[in-house]
C-alpha cells in the first residue's frame, strides 16, 4: 500500500514519494530556546517523530533535520535584561529541551543546527536575494519585496494585496520598509541597544539575521535546495512558512518543499495552551507529579495531527491505562506456555496477527490515521486474549506472530519501550522480591489461608504493585502515582 500525506500547499491528500528514491529529506521547525518547552510545543514534535518512524518502518532512509532558534527577539531581550551572553540563556533552555525529547522517546535526528552558527549561509542567501532582484537596502536592513514575488502567500491561501498594515507580528514593526507587508531578511541599523548580544558583520553593515531567513539557509544547507517534507505546527504556517517559500524558492527558482504538513494546536481543558493563560504543563512538571512519560506521549499521539487535541488530566489517567494494557498484554504472551506438539490456536494467533498488519497499514498509509490504527491494535489485543483464555498453550510461531505484531506497533508509536524503561527504573531491585511475594500468596490460598493471602496483597499494592488473577497465573504491574 503507498502512503498518502495532506499537503496544505495543494490542499490535497496526494500519494508520497521522495524525489529519490527509497530517501526522504525532511526538515523540522524546531524550538526557539528562550524558555522551556511545553507539551503544546512537544505534541508537534513527537507527532513529527510518528512520522520519522512511519516512514522508516515503510523502508525508508531519513535525513532529518530539525533546527535551534537560538538567536531572535526574545533570546537577546533576556540576554539584555539579564546581563549575559545570548549562549547564557540560550544554553541551558537547549538542555533542558533535549533532556524533555529523550524523556518521551523521542529519535535523534540527523542535524540539529542552531542559528547562531549559520549566520554566514543566512548572509549568501540575502546576497543571493539581492542579485536576483527580489530586495531593498534601507537605514541598514535588507527588506524582502513581497510584491516581486509571484504566488506569495498561496500556501496560507492568502492574497498579498489584502494584506494590511500591522496585521502580522513578527518583530520588525519598527523598521523603515518601503511597504509595510515586506519582511526584513536582514536586520542593520542601528543596534547599540543590542550590544554584544548579537550582532554579525555584513556586506549591509552590522546586524542579524531575520527570523524567517534561519530555517531557509539551514535547510537548504543540510538538504539541498528542495526538500521532499516540511514539517511544522499550524501557527509557523502563517507568515514563517510563507516567507520560507518566498525567500528560498526566490533564490534558487526551483520548489522548495515537495510536501508541508503541519500539526494543529493543543488544547488545555478546551482552550489554546500558552504561557500567558497560565494552563500549560512541561513534561517535567508532568512526571514530578507521578505521571509517566509513555502516558504523555500515547496521549500528544492519540488524536489525527490535523485535528486539535484537548488535554486534561483526566485523559492523561486514560492513555496510561492504555499503554498498561498494552505493556501487560505482551507480559502476557511473555509467560503464556508454549506447546510441545502441533496447535490449532497457533495458526489462528498467526491470523489474527495478519489481520492486524494489514488494518494498521491502511490506517496509517491514510495521512497517519492514528485513531484506526490504536483502533486495529486494541481489537488485536481483546481477540488475542480471548483466544488465549480459551487454551493452555499455543506454538511458538502463533506467540511469536504476536509478539512481531507488538514490536512493530511499538516501532512507530514508541511507548512500549518507554513502558519497559520506567518499569526498569522502578521496579529495580525488587522484581525478584514481587515474584517472591506472589508464591507466598499462592501458596497461602492453597493452602486456604486467604487471610494470610489478601496481607501479601495489600503489602504488594502498598509498593505500587497490582495484582491481576488469570486462567493462567497471577500477573502483575507496576502502577504510576496517577493511578
Amino acid at each position: 500500500m503507498a502512503l498518502r500525506l495532506h499537503d496544505t500547499l495543494t490542499r490535497r491528500t496526494e500519494t508520497f514519494e521522495p524525489a529519490e528514491a527509497g530517501h526522504v529529506r525532511m526538515y523540522t521547525c524546531g524550538p526557539t530556546v528562550y524558555d522551556r518547552a511545553h507539551i503544546g510545543n512537544f505534541r508537534a514534535f513527537i507527532w513529527e517523530d510518528l512520522l520519522r518512524r512511519y516512514l522508516k518502518w515503510k523502508g525508508y532512509r531519513i535525513t532529518q533535520v530539525m533546527n535551534i532558534t537560538d538567536v531572535d527577539d526574545r533570546t537577546i531581550q533576556a540576554a539584555i535584561d539579564r546581563g549575559v551572553s545570548l549562549e547564557e540563556v540560550t544554553a541551558p533552555v537547549t538542555r533542558s529541551f533535549f533532556e524533555d525529547w529523550e524523556t518521551l522517546g523521542l529519535e535523534p535526528v540527523e542535524q540539529n543546527p542552531r542559528a547562531t552558527r549559520h549566520v554566514p549561509q543566512m548572509i549568501e542567501l540575502v546576497r543571493r536575494l539581492e542579485e536576483a532582484g527580489y530586495t531593498y537596502a534601507k537605514d541598514g536592513s535588507v527588506y524582502f519585496a513581497i510584491d516581486r514575488f509571484p504566488g506569495y502567500g498561496h500556501l496560507a491561501n492568502i492574497d498579498p494585496d489584502s494584506l494590511r498594515p500591522g496585521e502580522r507580528v513578527e518583530g520588525d514593526e519598527n523598521y523603515s520598509k518601503e511597504n509595510p507587508r515586506d519582511f526584513v531578511l536582514w536586520k542593520g541599523g542601528g543596534r547599540d541597544h543590542e550590544g554584544d548580544v548579537a550582532v554579525w558583520d555584513s556586506p549591509w553593515g552590522a546586524g542579524r539575521p531575520g527570523w524567517h531567513l534561519e530555517c531557509s539557509a539551514m535547510a537548504m544547507e543540510y538538504l539541498g535546495e528542495t526538500l521532499d517534507i516540511h514539517t511544522g505546527g499550524v501557527d509557523n504556517i502563517f507568515p514563517h512558512h510563507v516567507n520560507e517559500i518566498a525567500q528560498s524558492e526566490a533564490a534558487t527558482g526551483r520548489q522548495f518543499a515537495r510536501w508541508w504538513l503541519h500539526a494543529e494546536h493543543l488544547l488545555s481543558e478546551g482552550e489554546k495552551m500558552s504561557k500567558s493563560l497560565g494552563n500549560y504543563y512541561t513534561v517535567e512538571s508532568l512526571v514530578e507529579l507521578g505521571h509517566r512519560p509513555s502516558a504523555i506521549r500515547y496521549l500528544l499521539l492519540s488524536a489525527h495531527y490535523r485535528t486539535q487535541l484537548n488535554f486534561t488530566i483526566e485523559g492523561l489517567k486514560d492513555a496510561d491505562r492504555a499503554v498498561g494494557r498494552l505493556h501487560e498484554f505482551r507480559r502476557r504472551l511473555a509467560h503464556t506456555p508454549v506447546a510441545d506438539g502441533p496447535s490449532d490456536g497457533g495458526s489462528h494467533l498467526a491470523e489474527l496477527a495478519e489481520r492486524w498488519r494489514s488494518a494498521f497499514t491502511a490506517a496509517l498509509d491514510d495521512d497517519l490515521n492514528v485513531s484506526d490504527g490504536l483502533g486495529a491494535t486494541f481489537t488485536l489485543v481483546r481477540e488475542a486474549n480471548m483466544a488465549l483464555d480459551g487454551a493452555g498453550s499455543f506454538s511458538a510461531a502463533g506467540l511469536d506472530a504476536l509478539g512481531s505484531a507488538l514490536g512493530d506497533f511499538d516501532a512507530v508509536f514508541g511507548v512500549l519501550a518507554l513502558r519497559d524503561r520506567e518499569e526498569s527504573e522502578g521496579a529495580a531491585g525488587i522484581e525478584e522480591w514481587i515474584e517472591e511475594r506472589i508464591e507466598a500468596r499462592a501458596a497461602a490460598r492453597s493452602s486456604r489461608d486467604f487471610a494470610l493471602a489478601d496481607e501479601v496483597r495489600d503489602e504488594l499494592l502498598a509498593r505500587g504493585v497490582a495484582l491481576e488473577d488469570g486462567p493462567s497465573g497471577t500477573r502483575w504491574k507496576l502502577l504510576s502515582q496517577a493511578d
